[in-house]
């Protein structure tokens, strides 16, 4: 097995496992470093987190975020919204705080209401607030290899494959799912990285002979225990983006990957557990998105009101 730790400043707790928790906290660290230095020229960075309607996996979500926040020094504000809230008042609050410089960045919570569009109320932040990194132009800034405000589940899942001290470029990497959300953001960041890039969805062809033949698989699509031991080349790091939720033998609920994990583990160089992967490194993502809004806010505010004063 190779030892990623030195080069990672991760320690595994299992044998090749890649522990979110670990590189979550590193990057809280710097963010609560960050978050100090704003504070001290006289910014804060303040998180308006947009829910609507009630969704019991959602607060789970918020509170997870809250905690991060709290642990990094940023403010955290829950708005609530009902379920019946028309796109337009969505909009308007949405463009309130947009103009309000005290708000650095904002969320909104997924799933919202079936007749209202994701993409839409996404779009109608500013991208300077942006922190989820799915605004059009945070998705088309990747092409260009700006990738500070990247979507955090997809910049999440690079990170871990970044810690296993594997050069990434040139590295042959398949990715299982294609959702505009990971896959497709994974792929745009690994190229801009170097890497040589393979995209597999439910219409490819035997997907094992492209897997097998991967340094690296992220697999993202929602189907437990799809990606299996016999369907990986030896030493290859698995990046298991995948939460499900199954029946254990005692019949409680269970959460698990996209990845079988104890074959996976038998035959991968490295793989991110289900829990504990790359969903700790999301939210700490989340946290590292919101400094880099603020600190670019504060430099454009800076900018504006010196361009008045010349």
């Amino acid at each position: 097995m190779a030892d990623f730790s030195a080069a990672a400043g991760i320690r595994s707790h299992e044998h090749k496992h890649l522990d979110g928790r670990v590189l979550a906290q590193r990057i809280l660290d710097e963010s609560i470093a960050a978050v100090g230095d704003l504070k001290s020229s006289g910014w804060a960075t303040k998180i308006v987190s947009v829910t609507i309607g009630a969704v019991p996996a959602v607060d789970l979500y918020v509170r997870n975020q809250r905690r991060a926040a709290d642990k990094t020094g940023i403010l955290f504000e829950e708005r609530r919204f009902p379920s019946d809230i028309s796109e337009a008042e969505a909009l308007a609050a949405i463009g309130a705080m947009n103009v309000d410089p005290s708000v650095t960045g904002i969320i909104v919570q997924r799933p919202v209401p079936d007749r209202l569009s994701i993409k839409f109320l996404q779009s109608a932040i500013h991208p300077l607030k942006d922190i989820e990194g799915m605004h059009p132009t945070s998705i088309g800034n990747i092409v260009y290899r700006e990738l500070e405000l990247a979507p955090c589940t997809a910049l999440a899942a690079v990170e871990l494959l970044r810690a296993t001290g594997l050069d990434l470029r040139g590295l042959e990497v398949v990715i299982v799912g294609h959702s505009e959300i990971v896959g497709k953001p994974i792929a745009f960041l690994l190229m801009a990285e170097g890497a040589t890039v393979t995209v597999c969805h439910h219409m490819t062809r035997n997907l094992s002979v492209h897997s097998r033949q991967a340094d690296a698989v992220f697999v993202a699509v929602g189907k437990p225990g799809l990606l299996t031991g016999a369907m990986i080349k030896p030493g290859a790091a698995v990046i298991d983006v995948g939460i499900n939720q199954i029946a254990g033998a005692d019949g409680t609920a269970k959460t698990v990957g996209d990845a079988d994990y104890p074959s996976c583990a038998e035959v991968a160089g490295w793989i991110t557990p289900v829990p504990g992967g790359v969903g700790p490194v999301t939210v700490a993502i989340l946290m590292r998105n919101a400094v880099v809004a603020s600190r670019r806010q504060r430099d454009h505010y800076r900018r504006t009101f010196a361009a008045a004063n010349s």
